[in-house]
């Protein structure tokens, strides 16, 4: 699992984001105190982000479970080994297998070690991982959020922080992926916080849990 920031550096972040902007306030105050969303990284933990695009919370669960069983370890070499039949099977679809392979084949031929991505940047291991068929910025970027705990990553074309970046501007139109990464910029060095907390705040109202302030 990655290092991550625990409650207190989350806490004096989200303080600091409000202070450099503060837009966000409602969003903050709002907004219960949340952890970070952590998961293994490495191999697995790309794949397992393939897998689990475009597919409902209970299906890419099912079909991650199929192909954790299938594979027994899973590494570049053992999905390497398996035909493409066989992990269709597991429901994959054609597209996710080519992805999967494409992965597995980078780090097996030494294009990337995704073992030791500490040592790159936020923005060499972007474009490393970028460079693979298949994983897209979004992907590289929720990876290294999630997978490495970077907590200055924020994944500006992720259409939830969009839309919450709209309320929090009181914006009739919702900012396209450009002008999302161009808003994030005031929000270095916490851009991973800021993307937890309008989450949080998008998926708070979302639920009915949180109500947004009038003429948001």
């Amino acid at each position: 699992m990655p290092t991550i920031p625990d409650a207190k550096i989350l806490a004096a972040a989200r303080t600091a984001l409000v202070r450099a902007d503060p837009a966000l306030a409602q969003a903050h105050d709002r907004t219960p105190v949340f952890e970070w969303r952590a998961r293994p990284g490495g191999f697995e933990g790309l794949l397992r982000m393939i897998v689990e695009q475009q597919v409902s919370t209970a299906s890419a669960a099912a079909i991650w479970r199929r192909v954790r069983e299938g594979l027994d370890e899973v590494t570049p070499e053992t999905l390497l080994a398996h035909p493409v039949e066989t992990l269709r099977g597991w429901g994959l679809s054609g597209q996710k297998v080519t992805y999967g392979r494409e992965i597995a084949l980078a780090q097996v031929e030494g294009r990337i070690d995704l073992e030791r991505m500490s040592a790159l940047s936020d923005e060499e291991a972007v474009a490393v991982l970028t460079a693979i068929k298949g994983v897209g910025r979004w992907t590289a970027e929720t990876y290294l959020m999630f997978c490495e705990g970077r907590t200055d990553v924020f994944p500006g074309g992720d259409v939830a922080l969009q839309e919450a970046l709209r309320w929090a501007d009181r914006a009739e139109a919702r900012p396209n992926e450009k002008q999302t990464y161009a808003r994030a910029e005031a929000w270095r060095p916490h851009r991973g916080v800021a993307a937890h907390l309008l989450w949080g705040w998008y998926g708070g109202v979302k639920r009915g849990e949180i109500v947004l302030e009038e003429g948001v």
